[in-house]
């Protein structure tokens, strides 16, 4: 399998993305469960049919992106073009001295967009994104020390792991979140998301009104015929509230700040749905703590 990874890494972006649309369309046949999910996910959430099935193609050129980004040594930089969209309101943050939380859902090359941002900004201020780590013990491997780049670091969805992100914001850095991922029970509230409620994670709020640092959206799109990526940052669509305006009740102030998040989210996803996971098991109740 590694030698396969290799062998992929070392290809275009365009053959990759090519291939990936078949690996996508060849998963979809053969899971009835994703197939089945990802239409009532997109059917619940208003896709239309063109944007689905593009979305099915988009899941595979993400799928086998991945290696590229992953398996290339790890001073040299990104091999495909990255353009950026709101870089100055990275600038803005920087220059403040403020720490930074940035949020992507599962979106696109979710993964280009912590490498794009160490590359360029993180001489600077570095960057540190939380992970789940996979169950797989080589896969686990395989994405400890391929997601360890300069200026970026990785911290586990655990307690520790939630304590090195506090610890990075406090030092005034940055750290990336994926919002819509499925915390474990009693990690979250129950929120709205395109309609259905979700069990949605209150960390990502929790850091912000905890360090003061400023939040933003951030995504990396993934353009046609291997071109690149174009990496859009954005304030949220929908803000947190102020914390004058939260309600007394700490569960209730949870859940409107898990509203505010995933409606921010919802908007997002809507400017591009074709490179949204709609297959990702998004409404599954969450695992018990000590299976975490």
């Amino acid at each position: 399998m590694t030698l396969l990874l290799r062998w992929l890494a070392r290809r275009s972006l365009r053959l990759l993305h090519a291939l990936g649309a078949l690996l996508g369309w060849l998963v979809w046949a053969a899971a009835p469960g994703y197939r089945r999910r990802l239409a009532a996910n997109a059917a619940a959430a208003g896709v239309s049919a063109a944007a689905r099935r593009a979305a099915v193609a988009e899941a595979g050129r993400m799928s086998l992106e991945m290696p590229r980004l992953w398996l290339r040594p790890a001073g040299e930089p990104i091999a495909d073009p990255v353009h950026w969209q709101g870089t100055e309101l990275v600038e803005a943050a920087l220059a403040a001295g403020r720490g930074l939380v940035f949020l992507t859902p599962h979106m696109g090359s979710f993964e280009l967009c912590a490498q794009a941002y160490a590359e360029r900004f993180g001489a600077r201020q570095p960057v540190t994104v939380l992970y789940r780590p996979s169950r797989n013990a080589w896969l686990r491997r395989l994405e400890e020390t391929a997601r360890a780049r300069p200026h970026l670091a990785t911290a586990p969805a655990t307690l520790a792991g939630v304590r090195q992100l506090l610890r990075a914001l406090r030092r005034g850095q940055t750290v990336g979140l994926l919002p819509d991922q499925v915390p474990p029970e009693g990690m979250g509230v129950w929120a709205p998301f395109f309609g259905r409620d979700a069990y949605t994670m209150t960390l990502a709020a929790r850091l912000v009104r905890h360090s003061g640092a400023a939040l933003y959206a951030i995504w990396g799109e993934r353009l046609a015929r291997g071109a690149g990526y174009r990496v859009h940052v954005l304030p949220m669509p929908v803000p947190l509230a102020d914390a004058a305006a939260l309600p007394a009740d700490e569960a209730a102030a949870q859940r409107l700040d898990a509203a505010a998040i995933n409606r921010s989210m919802e908007l997002l996803i809507a400017a591009c749905p074709s490179q949204y996971l709609w297959g990702y098991h998004r409404y599954k109740s969450p695992r018990r703590p000590e299976a975490a």
